[in-house]
């Protein structure tokens, strides 16, 4: 299942923030712990790169991912030249308090009167960004709730005499290359419902689930894990619920959407959909997959010019 969104205003969002990056001093893009490869837009880096930007990559919500994950994100994310990682999350005060003193670390200049350091505040929709930007400001400046695409212009607000943020709509980029990225997205709510199906989302997380976390859904809805897949979960989610719909099937429908909420809420547990390691296995076997296409391609192109070339040379030969 491969799941695209990218909604209109988004395109004129781009362009903003691709204009305002020459003034930015510093970059600071909120990820989803639980997910942070998968929430980062490429964009982002790429603009920021042709400018030659810091970043400071916030993994928010890290009261729902699994710490040892983010840890190893955070090295991960260390690493990398100009980036920086900041596990964290904004129902803790002073993790938000913390992030001015380390900007100002990480910009090129010190915030100064006659120079305020300029801060561009990027992420995906629904990942926190605008209840960081009310942390932060300590005042609700942000529009705030859990759907996707809530905030949709960009606004210029002081934190503090010498520090300018600029907040931006929550940004998706307009193909996700791999399926995985897009479930992934989908399960965490950061895609608009309109462009999912999400039973087919309930059973990818489902077999994230049995793969990472199998005592986790067995500590939260009592059923063995043991033989099944992501839509045997759902339909156990279903049999310990008793979702049933007329005529004794399993109500499907409603047990994925428990079980989203579930994974979304922090109720089966602290939950990563991915590590570092994960990610590169994706990534090896999307391109593995890319390519074997590809061949297949290539080879019924070649056989359908060969058909066409032999039809023809048949054609010349006939006798008149």
């Amino acid at each position: 299942m491969s799941i695209q969104w990218f909604p209109g205003h988004m395109n004129s969002a781009k362009k903003q923030a691709e204009e305002q990056m020459e003034f930015i001093d510093l970059v600071i893009e909120v990820l989803d712990a639980r997910l942070p490869e998968a929430s980062c837009n490429p964009m982002v880096d790429r603009m920021r790169k042709f400018r030659q930007r810091p970043i400071l990559k916030i993994l928010n919500k890290t009261d729902l991912a699994d710490p040892a994950a983010t840890a190893a994100w955070k090295a991960y994310y260390d690493a990398l030249p100009g980036v920086t990682a900041y596990p964290m999350t904004t129902k803790k005060p002073a993790d938000v308090a913390r992030i001015p003193a380390l900007a100002l670390s990480l910009a090129p200049h010190r915030g100064v009167p006659t120079k305020p350091l300029r801060i561009m505040i990027m992420g995906i929709p629904n990942v926190g960004k605008s209840t960081l930007m009310n942390a932060l400001l300590k005042k609700r400046v942000a529009k705030v709730g859990d759907e996707p695409a809530v905030t949709k212009v960009q606004q210029k607000l002081y934190l503090d005499k010498h520090t300018v943020l600029v907040d931006t709509p929550g940004l998706m980029w307009p193909k996700i290359e791999m399926p995985s990225d897009g479930l992934m997205l989908a399960a965490s709510h950061a895609i608009g419902t309109n462009a999912l199906i999400e039973e087919e989302v309930a059973f990818f997380l489902g077999d994230v689930l049995l793969e990472r976390y199998p005592q986790l859904l067995t500590a939260r809805y009592g059923f063995k894990t043991e033989g099944l897949d992501g839509i045997g979960v759902v339909e156990q989610v279903a049999a310990r619920r008793g979702f049933r719909v007329r005529g004794g099937e399993f109500d499907v429908e409603k047990a994925a959407h428990v079980l989203l909420h579930d994974y979304r809420s922090g109720a089966i547990g602290r939950i990563s959909l991915e590590t570092p390691d994960s990610r590169s296995a994706r990534i090896e076997a999307h391109r593995a997959e890319v390519a074997e296409k590809a061949r297949i391609a290539a080879e019924k192109a070649a056989q359908k010019a060969e058909e066409a070339a032999r039809g023809k040379r048949g054609t010349q030969a006939a006798p008149e």
